[in-house]
């Protein structure tokens, strides 16, 4: 069909859909201009606008018309995008002179390496941050006022005049951002176990940091409906399904909405625009299912105008429905999810049964090479386009075998923990990304607001969930590193009628550890309970022939907490239960000359029928609380506390921190340790420890298993404080500073 015919098509009283046909014809046609003469000649881009701008006659309420021309215009001054294609037999050259191995026969290989630094360079242009950015979490705010009217308006209205649009859009948001965080959730999952993962290149905070606002074009594209549907005629009352307008959607998602965003998306790869806008998105080298939606508030601008043309097209045909509406934003977040998980999950089968679909559905792997390659594997969720235009990946195919094929990594060393209150799941890395970035304190305010989900999830997960969960991946050296969590809560190990589930559990994870190859094993939290399993020698009692090492890390918390005290200190106050840990401290403190006070009689009896010989009259039985230095554990209560001079320092000897009720007082973290640089897939806070930091119970698995030392410590057995010490910081991590001035 030539343009003619299309423009007397269109001027007929042909019926709606003939504008509709006349615009995919046009689509059609452009591939051939683009390919050339067939003769090696350039490609004619004058000509193509030329094509292009009969949109304008064929449906000039479209307003994509002039951002097409604009866009054929600048890349007419452009210098041609089109990367040089590497052959396979160019591949291997190119990999050895970015370091990497000789094949693409891992992974790994596809590497960032191949991105110039120069490109990753950022010089932010106008509107880069969102508008409500100065609101932080109040932006949610700006949706009251839609949300309030949509829910009194149906409520108030005759059902013949209720608008079924407008009020579901609210619950539409909600969904949405139900939906994003299941793949979040999912993605970390998966990667943590590793198996089917696509690149294997860390997350730090930093990342985590510039995509937690992911929920932006959420709210934007909900204040977006509520307006359209308040103010432009065709957006409200729209019935459920139209099946003729599902169709249109279809199709103006797979032609013009799929050609624009291949030439947009490549025009964003020019120098130009990339440093001031589309290098926010490509900063992320390894993708988290949010990632697809991390772009500056102008680069979002674009794309929903894009994005926009079947819904307008829909509108002004009068084929709308609210399923083609909230059916085609659920198709791009699922698409944008699918795309950026990094783990392969799109079944090979699915290709064998429909060939074609491989052309009209990319992968994870597919788009994963864009975010490493940088300047292939450019189209939108259609391949197709990449293939006709020539920018597709060679290691395409190759990338999507291995990861589909890929098996779950072997852990060096297993960190074995638990949930502990209620809103830890939030907290937790499979979670809310933003929240397990930050340490653990008192909640958010708008947390509350989840209290009916918070208990839901509590209740199914200590109804359904009896094995242990990957939750997190880290690299040190030569070790991978995992941590499993006990889906148990805080609660559950101060009740009897749990301990044998829990003790069960534990022992699972043990099974499981030595049978993957683990070499460590280590307990955090409460999974080494003098009460629960006398720290763990009850699994060594039921496993005898047990290879894997259990540490409970005792010596390592002993020995920062023996150095976490100032120099000079003379005098020391022990408050709390006696525990492994505190009793070693006090041992070494008394064999150093230094007193320790305890007004517990128990605990002083304990200490002195088991240590006499050793402490002498360095242990002090007093109700004092002079001392400046306190060193305090789980029953540590608020009356002992208000009792302490002005001054004092407090110093956690357990695995959960005090509860700071004075302002003129000092606390010091729980045992723990900064990592080192190089400690890799750091991207989540320890309970309630600072970024970078990590609890010396874990550190003491990763010091055990880098030194190769072949001894269990568990039970009553424990490790030499000062070789483990010294051990630690020669692996390279480092001691927390402690506060004692104002």
């Amino acid at each position: 069909m030539n343009f003619e015919d299309q423009e007397h098509w269109s001027s007929t009283a042909a019926g709606p859909h003939a504008f509709i046909f006349c615009l995919l014809a046009s689509a059609i046609q452009i591939p051939d201009c683009i390919a050339g003469d067939g003769k090696g000649n350039d490609i004619d881009k004058l000509a193509l606008l030329e094509q292009i701008s009969t949109y304008d006659r064929v449906l000039p309420s479209l307003f994509v018309c002039n951002g097409v021309r604009i866009l054929a215009r600048l890349l007419e001054k452009l210098p041609q995008l089109n990367p040089p294609h590497l052959s396979r037999q160019q591949l291997p050259d190119a990999m050895l002179q970015s370091g990497m191995d000789e094949s693409p026969t891992n992974v790994s290989d596809i590497d960032s390496k191949l991105i110039r630094s120069e490109d990753m360079a950022t010089n932010p242009g106008i509107l880069t941050d969102f508008p409500w950015k100065p609101l932080g979490n109040y932006k949610y705010a700006l949706l009251a006022p839609f949300v309030v009217h949509s829910i009194y308006s149906f409520l108030t209205k005759d059902e013949n005049e209720r608008d079924l649009t407008n009020f579901l859009i609210f619950p539409f948001i909600l969904s949405r951002m139900l939906h994003n965080q299941i793949w979040i959730s999912l993605s970390r999952y998966k990667t943590a176990k590793g198996d089917n993962r696509i690149v294997d290149k860390p997350i730090e905070f930093e990342q985590v940091d510039r995509e937690r606002n992911w929920d932006d074009q959420i709210l934007l594209l909900g204040l977006l409906l509520y307006w359209a549907n308040l103010t432009v005629k065709g957006v409200s009352n729209l019935p459920m399904w139209r099946t003729d307008g599902i169709i249109i959607t279809i199709f103006m998602h797979a032609g013009p909405v799929e050609i624009i965003y291949y030439w947009l998306h490549r025009a964003l790869h020019h120098h130009y625009l990339y440093s001031r806008y589309h290098s926010h998105h490509h900063s992320s080298v390894v993708t988290e299912p949010i990632t697809a939606v991390i772009h500056p508030f102008a680069e979002i601008i674009m794309y929903y105008m894009m994005y926009s043309i079947p819904w307008v097209t829909a509108m002004l045909t009068g084929t709308a429905s609210i399923i083609s509406l909230f059916g085609y934003v659920a198709y791009f977040d699922f698409m944008n999810n699918l795309g950026h998980c990094n783990f392969e999950i799109v079944p090979k089968k699915l290709f064998t049964i429909f060939p074609p679909l491989k052309y009209m559905m990319y992968t994870p792997s597919f788009h994963s090479l864009h975010h490493t390659k940088y300047q292939t594997n450019l189209a939108l969720y259609f391949p197709f386009y990449d293939y006709m235009y020539g920018t597709l990946d060679i290691s395409t195919d190759t990338l999507y075998e291995i990861s589909l094929q890929r098996e779950g990594e072997s852990p060096n060393v297993v960190h074995l923990t638990h949930l502990t209150t209620a809103e830890s799941i939030y907290h937790l890395r499979l979670g809310f990304a933003s929240l397990a970035s930050k340490p653990q304190s008192t909640s958010p305010w708008y947390m509350r607001l989840l209290w009916p989900v918070t208990s839901w999830s509590m209740m199914v997960v200590t109804w359904f969930y009896r094995r242990t969960l990957a939750v997190e991946r880290n690299i040190y050296k030569t070790l991978n590193l995992q941590t499993w969590a006990i889906p148990r809560y805080t609660i559950h190990y101060a009740s009897p009628r749990q301990r044998e589930c829990i003790n069960r559990m534990i022992e699972e994870a043990i099974v499981q550890a030595e049978r993957k190859g683990a070499d460590v094993l280590t307990l955090g939290l409460l999974n080494q309970g003098e009460e629960i399993n006398r720290k763990a020698e009850l699994f060594m009692r039921r496993n005898p022939q047990l290879k894997l090492k259990l540490v409970d890390g005792s010596s390592l918390a002993a020995a920062v907490v023996l150095n976490s005290i100032p120099e000079g200190t003379t005098h020391v106050a022990i408050k709390g239960n006696l525990t492994k840990v505190s009793s070693s401290v006090a041992i070494a403190l008394c064999r150093r000359g230094i007193q320790v006070s305890t007004s517990c009689e128990n605990v002083y009896t304990r200490l002195k029928q088991k240590y006499d010989s050793e402490i002498q009259d360095n242990l002090i039985l007093s109700d004092s609380c002079s001392q400046k230095i306190w060193l305090v554990g789980d029953d540590f209560g608020k009356t002992e506390q208000m009792k302490a001079s002005k001054g004092t320092l407090f110093i956690p000897f357990s695995q959960f921190p005090p509860t700071k009720l004075r302002k003129d007082c000092f606390y010091s973290n729980v045992p723990a340790m900064s990592a080192p640089r190089h400690f890799q897939n750091l991207d989540s806070c320890e309970n309630w420890l600072p970024r970078r930091v990590i609890s010396a119970w874990r550190i003491a698995g990763i010091v055990h298993a880098l030194e190769g030392w072949n001894v269990q410590e568990c039970g009553d057995m424990m490790f030499s404080m000062d070789k483990i010490w010294q051990a630690t910081l020669q692996q390279g991590f480092r001691p927390l500073p402690v506060r004692t001035e104002f």
